[in-house]
């Protein structure tokens, strides 16, 4: 590894701290040489990071001895996995069928607005991250907003404000 390389790691790594990376570390070792762990191995590493970026996959990969191209694959596969760092409030705003028709995209829109950032990221200080979903289910409530675990049926953009504060 070179110099640039050894310090891009270490700079990557400064995201976590040393108990959170012990913890990795205790993770990996418990699931080592077991067949069937790395999904497992990535839920609870999600679990103490709160993201799996790719220095943290190259760990895990190295761990389990495993490709890291392997890990990548799964984090990349499955949705409840995230590359990016999520915020202490998630919220989802449903673009499917029904939402959609009904106004889901300016909600989409207006939330963007206000936290100012795009779907899929994280605000600054990672109070809020923003999703986009092609479903909830709630389809007879659309649009629909789920902020964490609450769901909130026929949003309208012009009422977010006064939504989302109630999670500041």
């Amino acid at each position: 590894m070179t110099d640039k390389n050894a310090s891009q790691v270490n700079a990557e790594l400064s995201d976590f701290t040393a108990e959170q990376l012990a913890r990795v570390d205790e993770i990996i070792e418990k699931y080592a040489g077991k067949p069937g762990a790395l999904i497992p191995v990535l839920e609870r590493v999600q679990d103490v990071c709160g993201y799996l970026p790719m220095v943290i996959q190259t760990r895990v990969a190295k761990g389990l001895n495993l490709p890291v191209a392997n890990v990548y694959g799964v984090v990349t596969f499955y949705s409840f996995f995230t590359m990016v760092p999520r915020g202490k409030h998630v919220i989802r705003v449903c673009l499917g069928t029904a939402c959609y028709v009904r106004g889901g995209k300016r909600s989409l829109e207006r939330c963007s607005g206000i936290l100012g950032i795009e779907s899929g990221h994280c605000t600054q200080d990672r109070m809020f991250s923003l999703e986009t979903v092609r479903c909830l289910g709630a389809c007879g409530l659309a649009p629909v907003v789920v902020v964490d675990d609450d769901t909130h049926g026929r949003v309208k953009p012009a009422k977010l404000d006064q939504l989302l504060a109630q999670y500041s």
